[in-house]
């Protein structure tokens, strides 16, 4: 999981990449292709 300032340009990486809050952190999530995951906080 890679901890980003930005969030914003990983969400475009992939067209199944979600931006979830949970906790009071960020989280970009994807089902498919789960190397995508980042977290913000």
């Amino acid at each position: 999981m890679k901890i980003r300032n930005s969030l914003k340009s990983l969400k475009g990486r992939h067209r199944d990449n979600r931006v979830i809050r949970r906790k009071g952190r960020i989280y970009v999530i994807n089902k498919t292709q789960r190397r995508f995951k980042a977290r913000q906080g």
